[in-house]
């Protein structure tokens, strides 16, 4: 049976412990307040770039002229997986990745990897290093902009213009709250344009200038960016609401164990 000073010294240990979870946890409670800010400022953006861009692709279906960024490659073989999570956490991301490459192998299908941030760069690599094909890393990134996502977007262009693959689908972790951080998968290239809904009505006509293809060649690339920056800042706020609440159930378990270990005297 322990001794009393042993059991002092375990109580003394868990409450020092129980000081540092809460001081995480608070720390974590005021960085997801910025970072749930900035996602969720980002999402109407991101949304209304995709149904501007539905609606002009629309009006342009058909054309000779149409972006391969839209159009495609006219096959499927092989696959680019943006797989983006952050320096830490983000292990969802990486499943429902896996799963996804898997699949697709299984299928017959070509995979490669693009990996932004090193937690995904370090677990995929156990399976697919041979595929990995190019990684980002953004620790040294002190806050998140807008020409971090830019940059990754023109390396996943230049990539496409080359050749090097037909559909490119990106993974990122959406915020929902606290306690509920969806994994999530959105193909991007080509950009996926969604179809009138059948009780919309008759479509209204536009007269575009210049010219819808000339418009969606200069949209599609800002829409790639502007989709990854999203994805970017909704893992910020991820991993930030899995922090928080990973060192709030910390401090309940220490103050539980503390509660287990303290001697009640008796009356």
């Amino acid at each position: 049976m322990a001794s009393l000073k042993d059991m002092r010294v375990r109580i003394a240990s868990t409450k020092a412990t129980q000081k540092i979870t809460k001081a995480m946890q608070m720390v974590a409670a005021s960085k997801l307040r910025r970072a749930q800010t900035a996602a969720e400022a980002a999402r109407p953006y991101a949304e209304k770039m995709d149904a501007v861009i539905s609606n002009i692709a629309t009006a342009a279906a058909g054309s000779p002229g149409t972006p391969a960024l839209l159009a495609g490659t006219g096959d499927d073989k092989v696959h680019l997986l943006l797989v983006c999570t952050g320096e830490r956490g983000n292990s969802s991301i990486v499943r429902l990745a896996r799963e996804r490459a898997l699949a697709l192998i299984n299928q017959g299908k070509e995979v490669k990897f693009f990996c932004v941030g090193r937690k995904g760069f370090e677990q995929l690599r156990r399976n697919f290093e041979k595929q990995i094909v190019e990684n980002v890393e953004l620790r040294s990134v002190r806050q998140l902009g807008f020409v971090n996502a830019e940059d990754i977007a023109k390396k996943v262009i230049a990539r496409f213009e080359a050749g090097e693959f037909d559909v490119c689908t990106l993974f990122y972790s959406r915020f929902k709250s606290v306690i509920a951080q969806v994994p999530t998968l959105q193909q991007i290239i080509p950009l996926v344009v969604e179809a009138p809904a059948a009780n919309a009505g008759a479509a209204t006509a536009y007269e575009y200038e210049p010219e819808e293809d000339e418009i969606l060649t200069r949209l599609l690339p800002r829409n790639l960016a502007v989709q990854i920056f999203r994805a970017l800042l909704e893992n910020n706020a991820s991993f930030y609401g899995a922090q928080m609440s990973a060192m709030d159930n910390a401090t309940r378990n220490a103050g539980d164990m503390i509660r287990k270990q303290t001697l009640i005297p008796r009356s």
